[in-house]
């Protein structure tokens, strides 16, 4: 009898370890996904900033409030050098060149200054 209760020992230590690996996998898959659904909401919230800081350069990039003038001051005159290289471009283009196969890329900040309206002073 003393195989049997070996062979019972040792069926019940392979149960546990089946379990507890059962376990410890359950809860590493639930960790992976939790990090991947942070990882989708920290991609949300800089699409958000995106969005937001299009809608205050287009809302008061020609005038922003003193935090802000650095920042939109960067995006203004990146523009202006984009629109600078795309004039150079077309004036080196020859007849015969090959056309860009290449779409241009989106421009992420579409969004054109307004000028502020009358009386619409920026805050400090």
């Amino acid at each position: 009898m003393d195989i049997k209760n070996t062979f019972d020992s040792l069926k019940d230590r392979a149960v546990d370890l089946a379990q507890a690996g059962m376990a410890q996998s359950k809860r590493l898959a639930e960790i992976a996904r939790l990090k991947m659904d942070n990882m989708s909401q920290q991609d949300a919230i800089k699409k958000a900033y995106v969005e937001i800081g299009k809608l205050y350069y287009a809302e008061r990039g020609l005038s922003p409030d003193g935090a802000y003038a650095a920042a939109c001051e960067r995006v203004t005159a990146a523009r202006a050098a984009i629109e600078s290289n795309k004039t150079r471009i077309d004036e080196l283009k020859q007849p015969g060149d090959p056309e860009d196969d290449e779409p241009e890329e989106e421009d992420l900040f579409d969004a054109k200054p307004e000028e502020p309206a009358a009386g619409d002073e920026p805050k400090e």
